[in-house]
């Protein structure tokens, strides 16, 4: 099935672009593109790409890539969490040096 550019938001626009793109794009280039393919009426081209990059900007499925160009969150590696125990324990050590430092300053 098409994707339908009309009948979409600018940033479903800027998702599918840059899904299909598969790489990050650099934002004027993608806004530029957002313009041409939804047929956005335009009266100042810096308001329009101002009020898309916000959009995509507050939008959690892009992320920036840095010099100027966004892609897709879902691109990003996943994050490792560290595991509760490990944690746990990093936090129950140092709250047994603590404990163990001020002992140490009261007995002197």
């Amino acid at each position: 099935m098409d994707f339908d550019y009309a009948k979409s938001s600018d940033v479903d626009a800027a998702y599918h672009i840059l899904s299909v793109a598969g790489e990050p794009i650099y934002y004027k280039d993608l806004i530029t593109e957002v313009i041409d393919k939804t047929e956005k009426p335009v009266q100042s081209l810096s308001a329009t790409i101002s009020e898309i990059y916000t959009h995509i900007n507050m939008d959690s499925r892009f992320s920036f890539r840095g010099e100027g160009k966004w892609g897709l969150t879902e691109w990003n590696p996943p994050e490792t969490k560290r595991s509760r125990a490990s944690t746990g324990a990093t936090a129950a050590s140092r709250a047994n040096r603590r404990k163990e430092n001020l002992f140490e300053s009261i007995q002197e």
